[in-house]
Formats: C-alpha cells, structure tokens, sequence
C-alpha cells in the first residue's frame, strides 16, 4: 500500500517519470513492505540530466550571480521548512527514522546544518589582491579568483538522506556548480521532494537535477565517467570510494569522498559521572548506521568490570525502548533493508566465533514487526585486532576494548585504517585536548562537545575520505583558483 507519494525525477527544471515511465517498489524499513514507487532512470534520463547542468553552467550567468544564488537558496531554506512534516514522514517510513531520531539528524539536524553552511557564504572570497611585485624588470599586479568548477555530481548514501544531500548539494549550488544528485536506491523519495522544491522555488532549469534508480552503480558510473561532468561528490563505502577513485580517474576529475568509519570513544579513568558516562555510550541512535559513529568504546582496564556492569544496566534498561513507530521519545528504529539486516547478522556471528563476549543483543526481533530488527547489540572483552573493532558493520554494534593508559587508548584509537569522527571525556579540559589532538581523525568530540555542525568542516583521515563538506571548507571544495597577473 502506498504511503509516500511516488518520487519523480527532476531533469532541467522539470518533475516528471522517467522515460517509458519505468518505476521501482521503495520498501519500508520498519514494514518490509511497499511504501510507494519511485521513478527508475535510464541512461537517457542519466544523460539528459548530465546534459541540463552542462547547458545550465556553460550557457547561464549562474556561476556569476553570487548575491542571486544566496537569495534563491534562502527561499528553498524557507521552503525546505515549510515543508518539515512532510520531510519527517519521508525519513520515518523511508529511511526507518525512530520519531526521535527523524526530529533530530534525519530532519532538524539537517535544516539547522544547512542554516549554518548558508551563514558561512559571506566568508567565501571571490577575488584576493596579492599586490605588486617586480619580477624581471618590471611590476605586476596580481589577482587571485576563485571559480566554480563547473558540472558536479552527487551520489549520496541511504541513512541520512536529506542530511548528506543538503550537505553537497547546497555547497554545490552556493558555489555557483550545477548539480546532479543520485540517491541511494533506498531512499529517492528523500530527493525527488528536493526537486519538486526547487521547482517551487524557481530554480533556473538545469542548475540541479535528481536521477533515482533502482540500480545502485548505473547512474552513478555515468556520473564518474562522463567528461562533461567535472566534480564527483560521494559519500558512502570505502569500497565504493575507491571504484570512484579509479573510474574518475581517465578523466581527471575532482573527487572527494565521505567514506566509512570506526571511530573510537576514549573515556579516561577521571572522566566525571564514570558510570554515567559509559551508559551514553550505547550505540542505538539511528540503529548504529552513522559513519561518525563510535562503536568502539576504549576504558581503562583498571575500571573496566565498572564500565561492563554499567553498560549491562544501560542496554537492560534500553530493552523496552526501541522500534516502537509512534513513540516520539524513541531513537532507534530498524536497520534500512534486508540486505543491512544480513550483514549486521552475519558480523555479530564473526564477533561470537572470534571470542568476544556478547553482552547484550545479538538477535533479529521478528516480533517487532515485518521489518528489518535487530537488537541493539554489545560485546566485551573485544581486542582490536578482532574483525568487529577492524570493520565498519553500520549496525547497533558496540566493542569495548580495555586499555593500560592514555598512550595505549591513543594507539588503538590509530590503530585503525578509518580516520572520521571520535569522542574523549575526561574531567581535566588539557588532558582531553592532549588526547583529541592526537587522534587521527577529522572530527573530535571533548565531553560531549558538537564537532558536527553545518558551519564547520566534516571529513576524515586515511581511508574515510578525501576532502571536506559542511562550513566554508566545504563550499570552496567546489571552487578552483586562477592566478592573473597584470603589468603595471
């Protein structure tokens, strides 16, 4: 039965189906079953998208308009807000957002972040004066510009769908790029709302499209490999990153990637509310499928038979309180498809067989419905060598691992090819920082303070990416720079 309306393209300031009006079922997370059907793309929808954005940027004063496209992106910010009930509901029965949750990242989270990449646009600097120099007998006055780079492509991943697509997209279009946006097949809904708003808004035809697709690698290789396109903006699996890397590379595009995470969680022996603190530790929100998440929980061996009857509290009292629909005050909801549910499964098989101890969870909860449940999950006595501490399992799967000292959390927290979020508590401000600054990661939470938000760079170390989004970082990303030198 459906309960979304069917997602459409947008393709050079037009909604509509694709061709031979070709659609997909979208099932729901929490369900199992058909919510509403999506437009599936071809190739030749692919191709007329690609071909809008390169009118729109070669043929247009878009890229020019800077003043224009801030106005215009503040009305779509006024719209996208107008329109929040509509965009809760998508991310409940689409992505399978606990209420609590989609009133927060999946929705609020998103709006607010993309109020903050807005209030960072007056910062970009268009033009810079170097001043004048006399090289080889005579002056020059030297300018550098900063240009945008032209026809941009986003693919984006399932979980927090309006959160990462406002991230590139928004950046994107303040730059003065034209966009073309690829959904996870999971969740078009998110994007073809997106287009229909831009829509209302007046966008100029072709500055930013949609393309859905059933087919997760189609649109996307389009995107990667075709010289029309100048920029790739991808966030999801380092494999996929990777392809990315490689498939772009004939064409020498620019790319930056938001790819995976196992991002370590360093409580310190003084950390206040020691037990307290552990018992936030949970990995539940969102049912675990965050990349900045940390699922790895590092404690001091010396308090750690605390830290493991705190967290045997924190998940029994947590027992009741997930996976109910309606209920606003919960976080945790189903994990997004079956194919999610098989992998999560199969990795808290590989955590009993290597040895860890599964504390709490571990089990698919049919009784919650014909969705895709699993209980949120811990295991103790994890060492990091284990596949479980090594492998991004995007699930509600906590590792605790002990350590001797700070110099030892900090090598475990770097042993690790991930590089992307993190967290230290500790009661002394030095000591934490001391900690946050050597952790090789992009963003670093102190005592719960917010390294996330629409005004500051987000992106990661090693394998979980190149190049940032969000804050000014992440509007420049899309900008290239000319030097012009003038005589005098």
């Amino acid at each position: 039965m459906a309960i979304l309306p069917e997602a459409k393209l947008y393709i050079d300031g037009v909604v509509r189906r694709a061709a031979g009006n070709k659609m997909y079922d979208n099932i729901g997370p929490w369900t199992g079953e058909v919510i509403n059907q999506a437009a599936d793309a071809s190739p030749e929808d692919v191709n007329a998208a690609i071909a809008a954005a390169r009118r729109a940027f070669d043929h247009t004063d878009w890229s020019l308009q800077h003043n224009d496209r801030f106005t215009l992106l503040k009305k779509y910010r006024d719209l996208l807000y107008a329109n929040r009930d509509k965009l809760v509901d998508i991310s409940r029965h689409e992505a399978g957002a606990a209420l609590g949750a989609a009133c927060r990242a999946q929705v609020d989270g998103a709006l607010s972040a993309m109020d903050g990449l807005l209030s960072c646009f007056p910062e970009v600097k268009w033009e810079q004066d170097r001043g004048i120099r006399k090289d080889y007998g005579f002056e020059t006055q030297r300018l550098i510009v900063h240009e945008p780079i032209g026809v941009a492509g986003a693919i984006t991943p399932w979980n927090v769908p309006l959160y990462v697509n406002l991230g590139k997209v928004i950046a994107g279009l303040l730059a003065g790029c034209t966009m073309v946006l690829k959904p996870a097949p999971d969740t078009p809904t998110m994007s073809s709302i997106m287009g229909e708003l831009a829509a209302e808004a007046g966008f100029p035809a072709g500055v930013f499209n949609v393309v859905s697709s059933s087919d997760p690698a189609m649109a996307g290789e389009m995107l990667v490999t075709d010289r029309r396109v100048d920029l790739i903006t991808f966030t999801g699996s380092t494999a996929v990153g990777k392809r990315i890397m490689e498939r772009g590379a004939p064409t020498l595009k620019r790319i930056f990637l938001e790819l995976g995470g196992k991002s370590a969680n360093i409580i310190l022996d003084d950390a206040p509310n020691f037990a307290q603190t552990v018992m936030h530790s949970i990995i539940v929100f969102h049912a675990g499928q965050g990349c900045a998440m940390t699922t790895r929980l590092l404690v001091p061996r010396k308090r750690y038979e605390e830290a493991v009857k705190a967290l045997e509290m924190a998940y029994a009292g947590f027992a009741t309180k997930w996976g109910d629909f309606n209920d606003p005050t919960q976080v945790m909801g189903p994990v997004v498809s079956k194919k999610q549910l098989d992998r999560v499964m199969n990795y808290i098989a590989i955590g009993k067989k290597e040895g860890a101890r599964l504390l709490a969870g571990g089990n698919v909860r049919t009784d919650k419905g014909g969705g895709f449940f699993v209980e949120p999950t811990c295991f103790v006595d994890v060492r990091n060598d284990m596949t479980i501490a090594r492998e991004e399992i995007f699930g509600p799967v906590l590792a605790v691992i002990p350590y001797e000292d700070d110099e030892d959390a900090i090598r475990i927290a770097n042993d690790s090819e991930y590089g992307l979020g993190g967290m230290v508590a500790s009661a002394s401000k030095e000591r934490a920082l001391n900690v946050a600054r050597r952790i090789r990661t992009g963003n670093v939470s102190v005592n719960s303070g917010m390294s996330v938000a629409g005004d500051l760079p987000f992106g990661g170390y090693k394998a979980s990416g190149v190049g940032r989004e969000w804050g000014r970082e992440g509007i420049e990303e899309f900008l290239e720079t000319k030097a012009i030198g003038v005589r005098v």
